[in-house]
């Protein structure tokens, strides 16, 4: 645990404070990595950091797990032990004395919430998420780096891939090729592949299985890996010789939403506002209903995080925020279209964290 780490651990606290909440409590997740840079496995046994306003720092561990802990945070962190056989809630409960308002990590299993409320039944609790969504929104530069680095492995992937056959090969092969190049160009591993040929591509997030990819199918490919602890997420619609009848017209209408999303991205502007943007230009070409997501999501140690852009978020944009700017038509039975790319707010506009070309591309 670094000094990075204790600065965001007085954020939340303060951030806790001025909602009135008296103890946020943390579990194994990204929120308890982003916070202390611990990251056990989310077992059975509950693990909890409580960050209360104007108090040390604690946290509940298993007796089995301290020494992990205690190397981990050092002694930045007061860590209560609990042995198997006893009572853990209990034990959390002794940390939280005096607490009416707790907020819980999104994460926390059921479970724990459960013994938690049995032990302090005077206490109300609510998500944290209202008090950590914004504080892990906004990366700071190293955050920013790291996902510059993974989006620049993720297009160095897209340029390779273009080079492999497709016709003939069934997804999964390709989607194959796709995991070993995004480690190949730097990834610690491979987090998903998606690749949809045909009339799969109109299901957004389609299994790559046996089909064959045929002449003149649409291939949605949608792909990301993880570098230095933080995800790249791109996607990429490529054709097989010659495009089915209304492709180029669909494809077109994509380009100019995700473009005119993207341009519309700077400081102050509404997160569902990018969304409205990039559903008007495809409406007005036609396809508005054949767009059943939202636009784009918040990505970090998460690869779905806040902000979503989305109708009903209503998140106003500020410089280090990262997201997704992904709009699709979906025709069933046709072909899907789908281009992604990562963006970050920047003091007076957008950076595309993705450079791979957004033109169509035709493969063998």
């Amino acid at each position: 645990m670094n000094d990075r780490h204790l600065d965001r651990v007085e954020r939340a606290g303060r951030e806790a404070e001025e909602r009135g909440v008296d103890a946020l409590i943390v579990s194994p997740s990204p929120d308890l990595s982003y916070l202390t840079g611990y990251d056990p496995m989310p077992l059975p046994r509950p693990t909890l950091l409580v960050i209360r306003p104007h108090a040390d720092l604690a946290m509940l561990v298993p007796e089995l797990e301290r020494p992990l802990a205690a190397a981990s945070v050092e002694d930045r962190v007061r860590l209560v032990a609990w042995r198997d056989g006893s009572d853990p809630y209990a034990a959390a409960a002794s940390l939280l004395d005096g607490a009416e308002r707790i907020a819980v990590a999104d994460r926390l299993w059921g479970v724990h919430l459960l013994g938690l409320q049995r032990e302090l039944p005077d206490a109300s609790f609510s998500a944290a998420s209202d008090v950590l969504a914004r504080l892990r929104a906004v990366k700071d530069p190293d955050e920013l780096e790291a996902l510059r680095r993974a989006a620049r492995a993720a297009d160095e992937t897209f340029r390779r891939i273009l080079e492999v056959a497709f016709e003939g090969r069934r997804e999964d092969e390709v989607a194959g090729d796709l995991a070993e190049l995004l480690v190949e160009n730097g990834h610690t591993r491979a987090a998903f592949t998606i690749v949809a040929g045909g009339p799969n591509g109109a299901s957004p997030h389609h299994e790559p299985g046996g089909r064959a990819i045929r002449p003149g199918d649409a291939v949605v490919m949608d792909f990301g890996g993880e570098l230095a602890g933080y995800l790249s997420d791109t996607t990429r619609t490529v054709v097989v010789g010659e495009p089915p009848d209304g492709f180029e017209a669909a494809y077109a209408a994509v380009q100019e939403a995700q473009s005119a999303a993207v341009d519309a991205v700077r400081p102050g502007v509404v997160a569902q506002d990018l969304d409205r943007t990039a559903r008007g230009i495809l409406d007005a070409a036609g396809f508005g209903d054949r767009f059943i997501h939202r636009t784009g999501h918040g990505i970090g140690l998460e690869l779905h995080e806040p902000p979503y852009i989305v109708r009903g978020d209503e998140t106003v944009l500020e410089p280090g925020m990262t997201f997704s700017i992904e709009p699709g038509v979906y025709l069933d039975g046709r072909f899907g279209i789908r281009i992604e790319d990562i963006v970050a707010v920047t003091a007076d506009g957008v950076e595309r964290l993705n450079r791979s070309t957004r033109d169509l591309q035709v493969v063998t």
